[in-house]
């Protein structure tokens, strides 16, 4: 076996003599064609898989013709342009014209040497060389190309790519590509130059390229990429726009490959120009109704007001957004400006003009390989014969991607049978939709858990999710099988089952043991349906077979009464026993948010209800009311990571019926989520006893209530409120790391027992011990402090650190909260 090197570490393989040359190598000169000098015949050589039928089809020069130096030089191009050979030789004898070939090889196999940060199946994807297929040293040069530029995109410009050939028997051969990766190609510097109002710091801030560091290390930040590079002076110029700059100019945007080859210098070269305000807002519109005093309430920008690029836009698209739904759906909004350097002033206006009446003719839908044509139609703003407009594209898309089963999708259009008509297609990707998930984790609220789930959210392509899911934590176990279907008897409803059971141990408050279990057999059946875009009500029939045990029974303390100092409430002690809930819900909202995770403007309010009694011994009524409000920072911060978030909430309950089981589980409780910086459920109601006097024979005569083991019962009237100011951190970016500060409000009362045992006379007396209920108090108990949320490789992690400023006497703290899991 011979090995041929094609090219070092640093040089290309020699490239084979172009077609032209090799003509005028390889074809014997002839003389000028003579009456008579006809090719009687072509013998062809040395072909051993090419058929000597298949190499006469390539020659320009056939039997017949006569000799001429053109057609031999044209044959032996198009010879050599089929790749099949490595060296072709015509030449004349007599009237006989031989083609002696040298077939270029097979390749047997391909091989990766000295790869590790890319896999050999993602090299295969981008090379042209196939085993079986004939080899080339032009194929295989471009191939070594293309390597090299996929170890750039990965920050590796010092890697080399070296083609080896080991020759085989039969003509065939093995490429190996010997690769070097080198280290990563760092950005060591970023510079600007021409920044005049704005530091280098801050622009930093604004571009995605950062300078490497020892703490990115998971990140790709600091990698040099010239896509990247492009994509930053698009941000710096968006910035400017942002922040007044209509003049603003990038000049140039490099990177500089260090001497060594291990690292870049970023340079952006830029002119920011004079800053201007926004001078005269007008508004001009022709169309019929739409006048410029109903559309000057949507005008969010005011005069005097820095000139922002940004907002502009926004305002823009919003109006004509308002318009199109609002029964003008070919209005278009267009805004214009008008500068003036001497006064540094724009004045904008915006204008309001019919735009052309395009109607969709026909819908196509592509790419769909498992989900329904039914299932994406019913999804889309859209039918055939509707109006067509940017703003049905739009949201077209968007509905598209929200629905989880695809993981590329576009809206394109095409000219219809008539100019106002145009063909619309939805081109999808599928995406797997199943899941089979194992977890495992920590929280505050149920201790170290651990869950397992296979889902499936498009089930046989028909937009239905059905699920299992289990469980296992310290303080509470669960599992449950739901089935919803978004389009249920193919009408804009949303209808589902749910089948349940969880175990749950309170633990929290007693300073001897648990309080008490609870075990839920239930069922819920659930149906929603949306109104418009933004108002969607839902309702939920509910019924749950539900068992409280693990509390001392009366029996047992009136034959043990020193068991009343380690026993739970009398109050716990009444819920214990069997109880069956059957109850309908309902919840209406109303949600404005840009999106729902994360949001970053806009509000959602809620409004629910519960009735209890449809059945069963629990009976009450619940009605809660919830809002949120994001306010975005980005005009005061130019970082689009600030947000203030303002939530508020209130509930009440009752008991409409005497005869109803006054069971404590029911009942709000406040502390934790819905208020930082206290225990979960431990800021309201609670009652407790200790045993303070004893007889000769060691037994308890006496109890009297004491803080440290208190139980909370809950209450019927609970309000909270809540200011979080949501902001980036330093290395933040990097890290996958984001911070908050908060403040949170709320307080919780009303007394909802079986009865109450307040009778300071009876305290010695087991079966009507004095037992005062204490922290029924509308106070409200305030806290505050800072948060962090890491999206770690290992989950997300959120830690909140909270100080009561206001609480009262008995209410259980709870400074530090966290929480951190993972799916895998």
């Amino acid at each position: 076996m011979r090995l041929l090197l094609l090219a070092s570490a640093c040089l290309i393989p020699a490239v084979p003599m172009a077609a032209d040359a090799r003509a005028t190598r390889h074809a014997a000169p002839v003389k000028a064609s003579l009456p008579g000098d006809i090719i009687q015949s072509i013998d062809v050589k040395g072909n051993a898989r090419i058929e000597t039928s298949t190499v006469l089809s390539y020659m320009v020069a056939q039997p017949g013709d006569t000799f001429k130096q053109d057609d031999l030089d044209r044959s032996l191009k198009t010879l050599y342009a089929t790749g099949l050979f490595r060296d072709v030789t015509l030449r004349r004898d007599g009237s006989t014209l031989h083609v002696d070939l040298v077939e270029n090889p097979i390749v047997n196999r391909i091989v990766f040497e000295g790869n590790h940060a890319i896999k050999d199946e993602d090299l295969r994807k981008e090379i042209s060389l196939r085993p079986r297929a004939v080899f080339s040293s032009q194929t295989t040069a471009a191939d070594r190309q293309k390597l090299l530029n996929q170890y750039a995109q990965k920050a590796r410009f010092g890697a080399t790519v070296t083609p080896q050939i080991v020759k085989l028997s039969h003509n065939r051969v093995d490429v190996i590509f010997k690769i070097n990766e080198a280290e990563q190609t760092l950005i060591h510097k970023i510079v600007f130059v021409g920044n005049k109002q704005f530091s280098e710091a801050r622009l930093a801030q604004v571009v995605s390229s950062k300078e490497a560091a020892w703490y990115r290390f998971f990140s790709s930040s600091d990698e040099y990429n010239p896509e990247r590079i492009k994509y930053d002076a698009e941000l710096l110029r968006r910035f400017y726009l942002q922040n007044g700059y209509v003049d603003f100019h990038m000049i140039d945007a490099t990177g500089e490959l260090s001497p060594d080859h291990k690292t870049f210098t970023v340079t952006f070269t830029l002119d920011e120009g004079a800053r201007y305000r926004l001078g005269k807002i007008d508004i001009r519109s022709s169309v019929r109704g739409v006048t410029p005093e109903l559309m000057r309430k949507h005008v969010e920008l005011f005069n005097h007001q820095w000139y922002d690029g940004t907002a502009i836009q926004h305002n823009t698209t919003n109006m004509q957004e308002w318009l199109q739904a609002e029964g003008h759906p070919f209005a278009l909004v267009r805004s214009e400006i008008a500068r003036n350097p001497e006064k540094h002033v724009v004045d904008l206006l915006f204008d309001v003009n019919e735009g052309p009446h395009v109607y969709v003719e026909r819908i196509d839908i592509n790419g769909n390989t498992i989900t329904r044509d039914s299932v994406i139609r019913r999804n889309l703003p859209m039918a055939e014969g509707d109006a067509y407009t940017p703003f049905a594209r739009k949201y077209s898309k968007l509905e598209l991607q929200d629905l989880g089963y695809f993981s590329s999708v576009s809206v394109d259009q095409t000219q219809g049978s008539a100019p106002d008509r145009v063909n619309v297609s939805a081109n999808v990707v599928e995406k797997p939709t199943g899941e089979f998930s194992l977890g495992g984790g920590y929280s505050t609220d149920v201790g170290v858990l651990g869950n397992a789930s296979i889902k499936q959210h498009n089930l046989l392509g028909t937009g239905v999710d059905a699920g299992v899911s289990g469980t296992v934590a310290y303080y509470q176990k669960q599992a449950d099988i739901s089935v919803s279907d978004p389009y249920f008897l193919n009408r804009n409803l949303v209808a589902g089952a749910d089948f349940y059971f969880i175990q749950t141990n309170s633990n929290g408050y007693s300073s001897y043991q648990q309080s008490y279990s609870e075990g839920q057999y239930g069922m819920s059946l659930r149906m929603g349906y949306a109104y418009n875009r933004y108002l969607s009500q839902s309702w939920n029939y509910t019924l749950v077979d539900r068992q409280v045990s693990n509390t001392y029974s009366q029996a047992l303390i009136n034959q043990y009464p020193s068991y009343m100092a380690y026993a739970p409430s009398i109050y716990v002690q009444q819920s214990s026993g069997w109880s069956l809930l059957s109850q309908l819900s309902t919840t209406l909202t109303y949600d404005r948010r840009d999106r729902r995770m994360n949001p970053h403007d806009g509000y959602v309010m809620t409004l629910g209800g519960d009735f209890a009694g449809l059945g069963g011994g629990v009976k009450y009524g619940r009605v809660k009311a919830d809002g949120a409000y994001y306010i975005p920072l980005d005009d005061f911060t130019g970082n689009h990571d600030w947000t203030v978030q303002l939530k508020g909430g209130v509930g009440y309950m009752g008991d409409w019926s005497s005869s109803s089981q006054k069971n404590i589980i029911d009942n709000f409780y406040l502390g934790g989520q819905n208020l930082r910086g206290f225990l979960q459920g431990g800021v309201g109601p609670r009652s407790g006893h200790i045993c303070t006097n004893k007889s000769a024979n060691g037994q308890c005569t006496g109890w009297m209530p004491t803080q440290g083991s208190e139980d909370f019962i809950g209450g019927t009237f609970m309000y909270t409120a809540s200011a979080q100011l949501n902001f980036p951190l330093p290395m933040g970016d990097d890290l996958g790391i984001s911070g908050r500060y908060f403040v949170d409000a709320g307080s919780l009362s009303g007394i909802r027992v079986r009865n109450r045992y307040t009778d300071f006379a009876r305290r010695y007396q087991a079966n009507y011990p004095y037992t005062p209920i204490n922290g029924d108090s509308m106070t409200p108990r305030v806290a505050t402090g800072f948060g962090v949320s890491w999206k770690s490789p290992f989950g997300l992690v959120n830690i909140d650190a909270a100080v009561p400023l206001r609480k009262q006497r008995g209410d259980r703290i709870y400074p530090i909260r966290f929480g951190f899991g993972q799916q895998f």
